[in-house]
């Protein structure tokens, strides 16, 4: 789905096609429930987060700026509200005390290609986990979910400088965490 698809979408529902909002969350609820995850570290409380986020998108669509992509912009709400959600809250970012195993493990057909691959995974995963929230978002929207820098800069509403700048920080934070951890 391109950028004029998602504009035709979201005309519908501006519209009065409230079904055409669907359209847009089976598109986007993975990535948003895995920031929302990576926010609260509780799968109940992300797939919560996540149903909020896409209510509050959908209030807000009237704001969204024709000729934007929706994927920052979506990725912006769903932000703010669980920052909103956890300041009000006082509970703390997903941490390493309170991680569960992550879900998204690659599978490969060859047994043990696909154990080294988890490994190498877990460890990046317990990096990123150990990095500050701003630089940990910045590396996942530019590596999985192959954002660009100024698709970044307006999901996490910063400038295309400021983004450059925490994606190569966080590049070697993990560096960094994964040779000291042995990797």
């Amino acid at each position: 789905m391109d950028a004029s698809d998602e504009q035709r979408i979201i005309n519908r529902v501006l519209k009065g096609d409230t079904n055409a909002f669907g359209i847009l969350v089976k598109r986007y609820q993975k990535p948003i429930f895995n920031l929302m995850y990576r926010m609260s570290g509780s799968l109940d409380e992300a797939a919560e987060l996540t149903q909020e986020a896409f209510i509050k998108a959908y209030e807000k669509l009237e704001h969204f700026q024709p000729g934007k992509k929706f994927f920052p912009w979506l990725y912006a709400v769903g932000i703010n509200h669980a920052k909103d959600l956890i300041r009000k809250n006082k509970r703390h970012l997903y941490s390493e005390e309170n991680s569960e195993k992550l879900p998204e493990l690659s599978h490969l057909s060859d047994q043990q290609d696909s154990m080294n691959d988890s490994l190498d995974f877990q460890q990046i995963e317990k990096a990123l986990v150990g990095m500050p929230l701003k630089y940990r978002e910045a590396i996942i929207l530019r590596y999985r979910e192959e954002m660009s820098m100024r698709d970044i800069a307006q999901a996490l509403q910063i400038s295309v400088s400021a983004a450059k700048m925490r994606v190569s920080r966080g590049l070697e934070m993990l560096r960094r965490s994964l040779k000291g951890g042995g990797g």
